[in-house]
């Protein structure tokens, strides 16, 4: 019985979080996701605090590729999109609509006989565009539109650039990575994001949780201090990102 209680300490012990702000941490409640269903056809049925996904629609997957002549190059495009509704604890509720587009050209080695290739394999470029677009019920005058963009390869330097914006006001999306040491399973980092406006942070979103076996995912903290509005519009985005974590779609974006 004390050997399972000390593996319980130290499994939670071990259980990791992104870094944020210390004014969120003060003034955010934390509140984990339950992912619920995903029916066909539809994103995870997500809910935590007052906010629920209570209607989406994924649409088809299209995607298209193309080689060569002697099949040493290829390029690939995909195209995936979704949309949902999100309710809050009032009558407002906020309507996403998102698509990740996804660019890839890449070299093939040839295979001339047994051991002996021609030509070398490589990843000349690659690039995740993330697009959503939020409205809120009470409001659709105001648009607010996700960003969330990366690219690498040989052809170009890495590059990650990420905001939320209604054309007037402009929130950056920064990365968070939890601190690692070694290489060993109870070493693997917690990642996320964190939503910050003029040096005040907004809100941050987890989607893998760090340390062995980690279950402490999928969580969110909102700022108390923003008015109901603006909490539905960044867990709308949240959910959306979410999302497109889950999908495992994109294996590169923020990463």
């Amino acid at each position: 019985m004390l050997v399972l209680l000390l593996m319980s300490v130290g499994f939670v012990k071990a259980q990791k979080s992104i870094p944020i702000s210390d004014s969120l941490s003060a003034n955010a409640e934390k509140l984990n996701v339950k992912l619920g269903s995903e029916g066909i056809g539809k994103i995870w049925k997500m809910r935590f605090g007052e906010y629920a996904v209570v209607s989406s629609r994924r649409g088809w997957a299209a995607g298209s590729s193309r080689f060569n002549l002697f099949g040493t190059k290829s390029e690939s495009k995909s195209t995936e999109k979704f949309s949902f509704v999100l309710s809050g604890k009032s009558n407002d509720s906020a309507r996403v609509n998102a698509a990740i587009n996804i660019h890839i050209r890449e070299l093939h080695a040839i295979k001339v006989i047994p051991s002996f290739y021609l030509g070398d394999n490589g990843l000349l470029e690659e690039s995740h565009n993330f697009t959503s677009y939020i409205t809120i019920n009470s409001d659709t005058a105001e648009t607010w539109a996700l960003f969330l963009n990366t690219s690498t390869g040989q052809d170009m330097p890495d590059k990650y650039e990420a905001w939320l914006t209604n054309g007037e006001r402009k929130i950056y999306i920064f990365p968070r990575i939890s601190e690692t040491k070694g290489n060993k399973a109870f070493s693997m980092p917690a990642a996320g994001y964190e939503f910050i406006e003029d040096g005040k942070s907004l809100s941050a979103l987890q989607y893998a949780g760090g340390g062995l076996l980690p279950t402490n995912k999928n969580i969110i903290w909102l700022n108390n201090a923003l008015n109901p509005k603006m909490k539905l519009v960044l867990a709308a985005v949240m959910t959306a990102i979410l999302e497109l974590k889950l999908t495992g779609l994109e294996s590169r974006v923020g990463e």
